[in-house]
């Protein structure tokens, strides 16, 4: 009887574990890791969308050839990002931020959020990295 006990419990326990959704996520591979390729991008924010599994921000940047260009860069979960200081009001449509980003390598207005400034001189950061005064002097 303590056997069969013993092997019920087993063998349920190991589908539990067998059927339990994988903790997957997408990896940054299409983003540029090298710091030297991050954009330092000034617009008007078109949109904040605050939304598992990723919170988005569009806004428009004046290209070289003076026409705008609608660039959406993505942060983390909600959670995280208010854990971080940001809300769903952060931004409203028509705020001037500059947002340094990690672009997409195909080129795309597209890619990842580093931080973004406001006129008035206020950060949100979306990344735990140090910034310039904080990181060690290299040798």
């Amino acid at each position: 009887m303590r056997n069969t006990f013993v092997t019920l419990f087993a063998v349920v326990a190991g589908l539990l574990i067998a059927s339990r959704p994988m903790a997957g996520h997408h990896g940054a591979a299409a983003f540029e890791n090298d710091p030297a390729k991050r954009l330092v991008l000034k617009g008007i924010v078109a949109e904040w969308i605050w939304a598992n599994p990723h919170t988005f921000l569009q806004f428009d940047v004046k290209g070289e050839d003076g026409q705008l260009v609608r660039w959406v860069v993505e942060a983390s979960n909600p959670p995280d990002m208010q854990n971080r200081g940001w809300t769903n009001k952060s931004f409203k449509a028509g705020d001037e931020v500059t947002v340094t980003v990690r672009p997409v390598k195909t080129g795309k207005p597209v890619g990842s959020i580093i931080q973004v400034q406001f006129p008035d001189g206020h950060v949100l950061r979306a990344v735990n990295e140090p910034t310039p005064a904080q990181q060690p002097a290299r040798q």
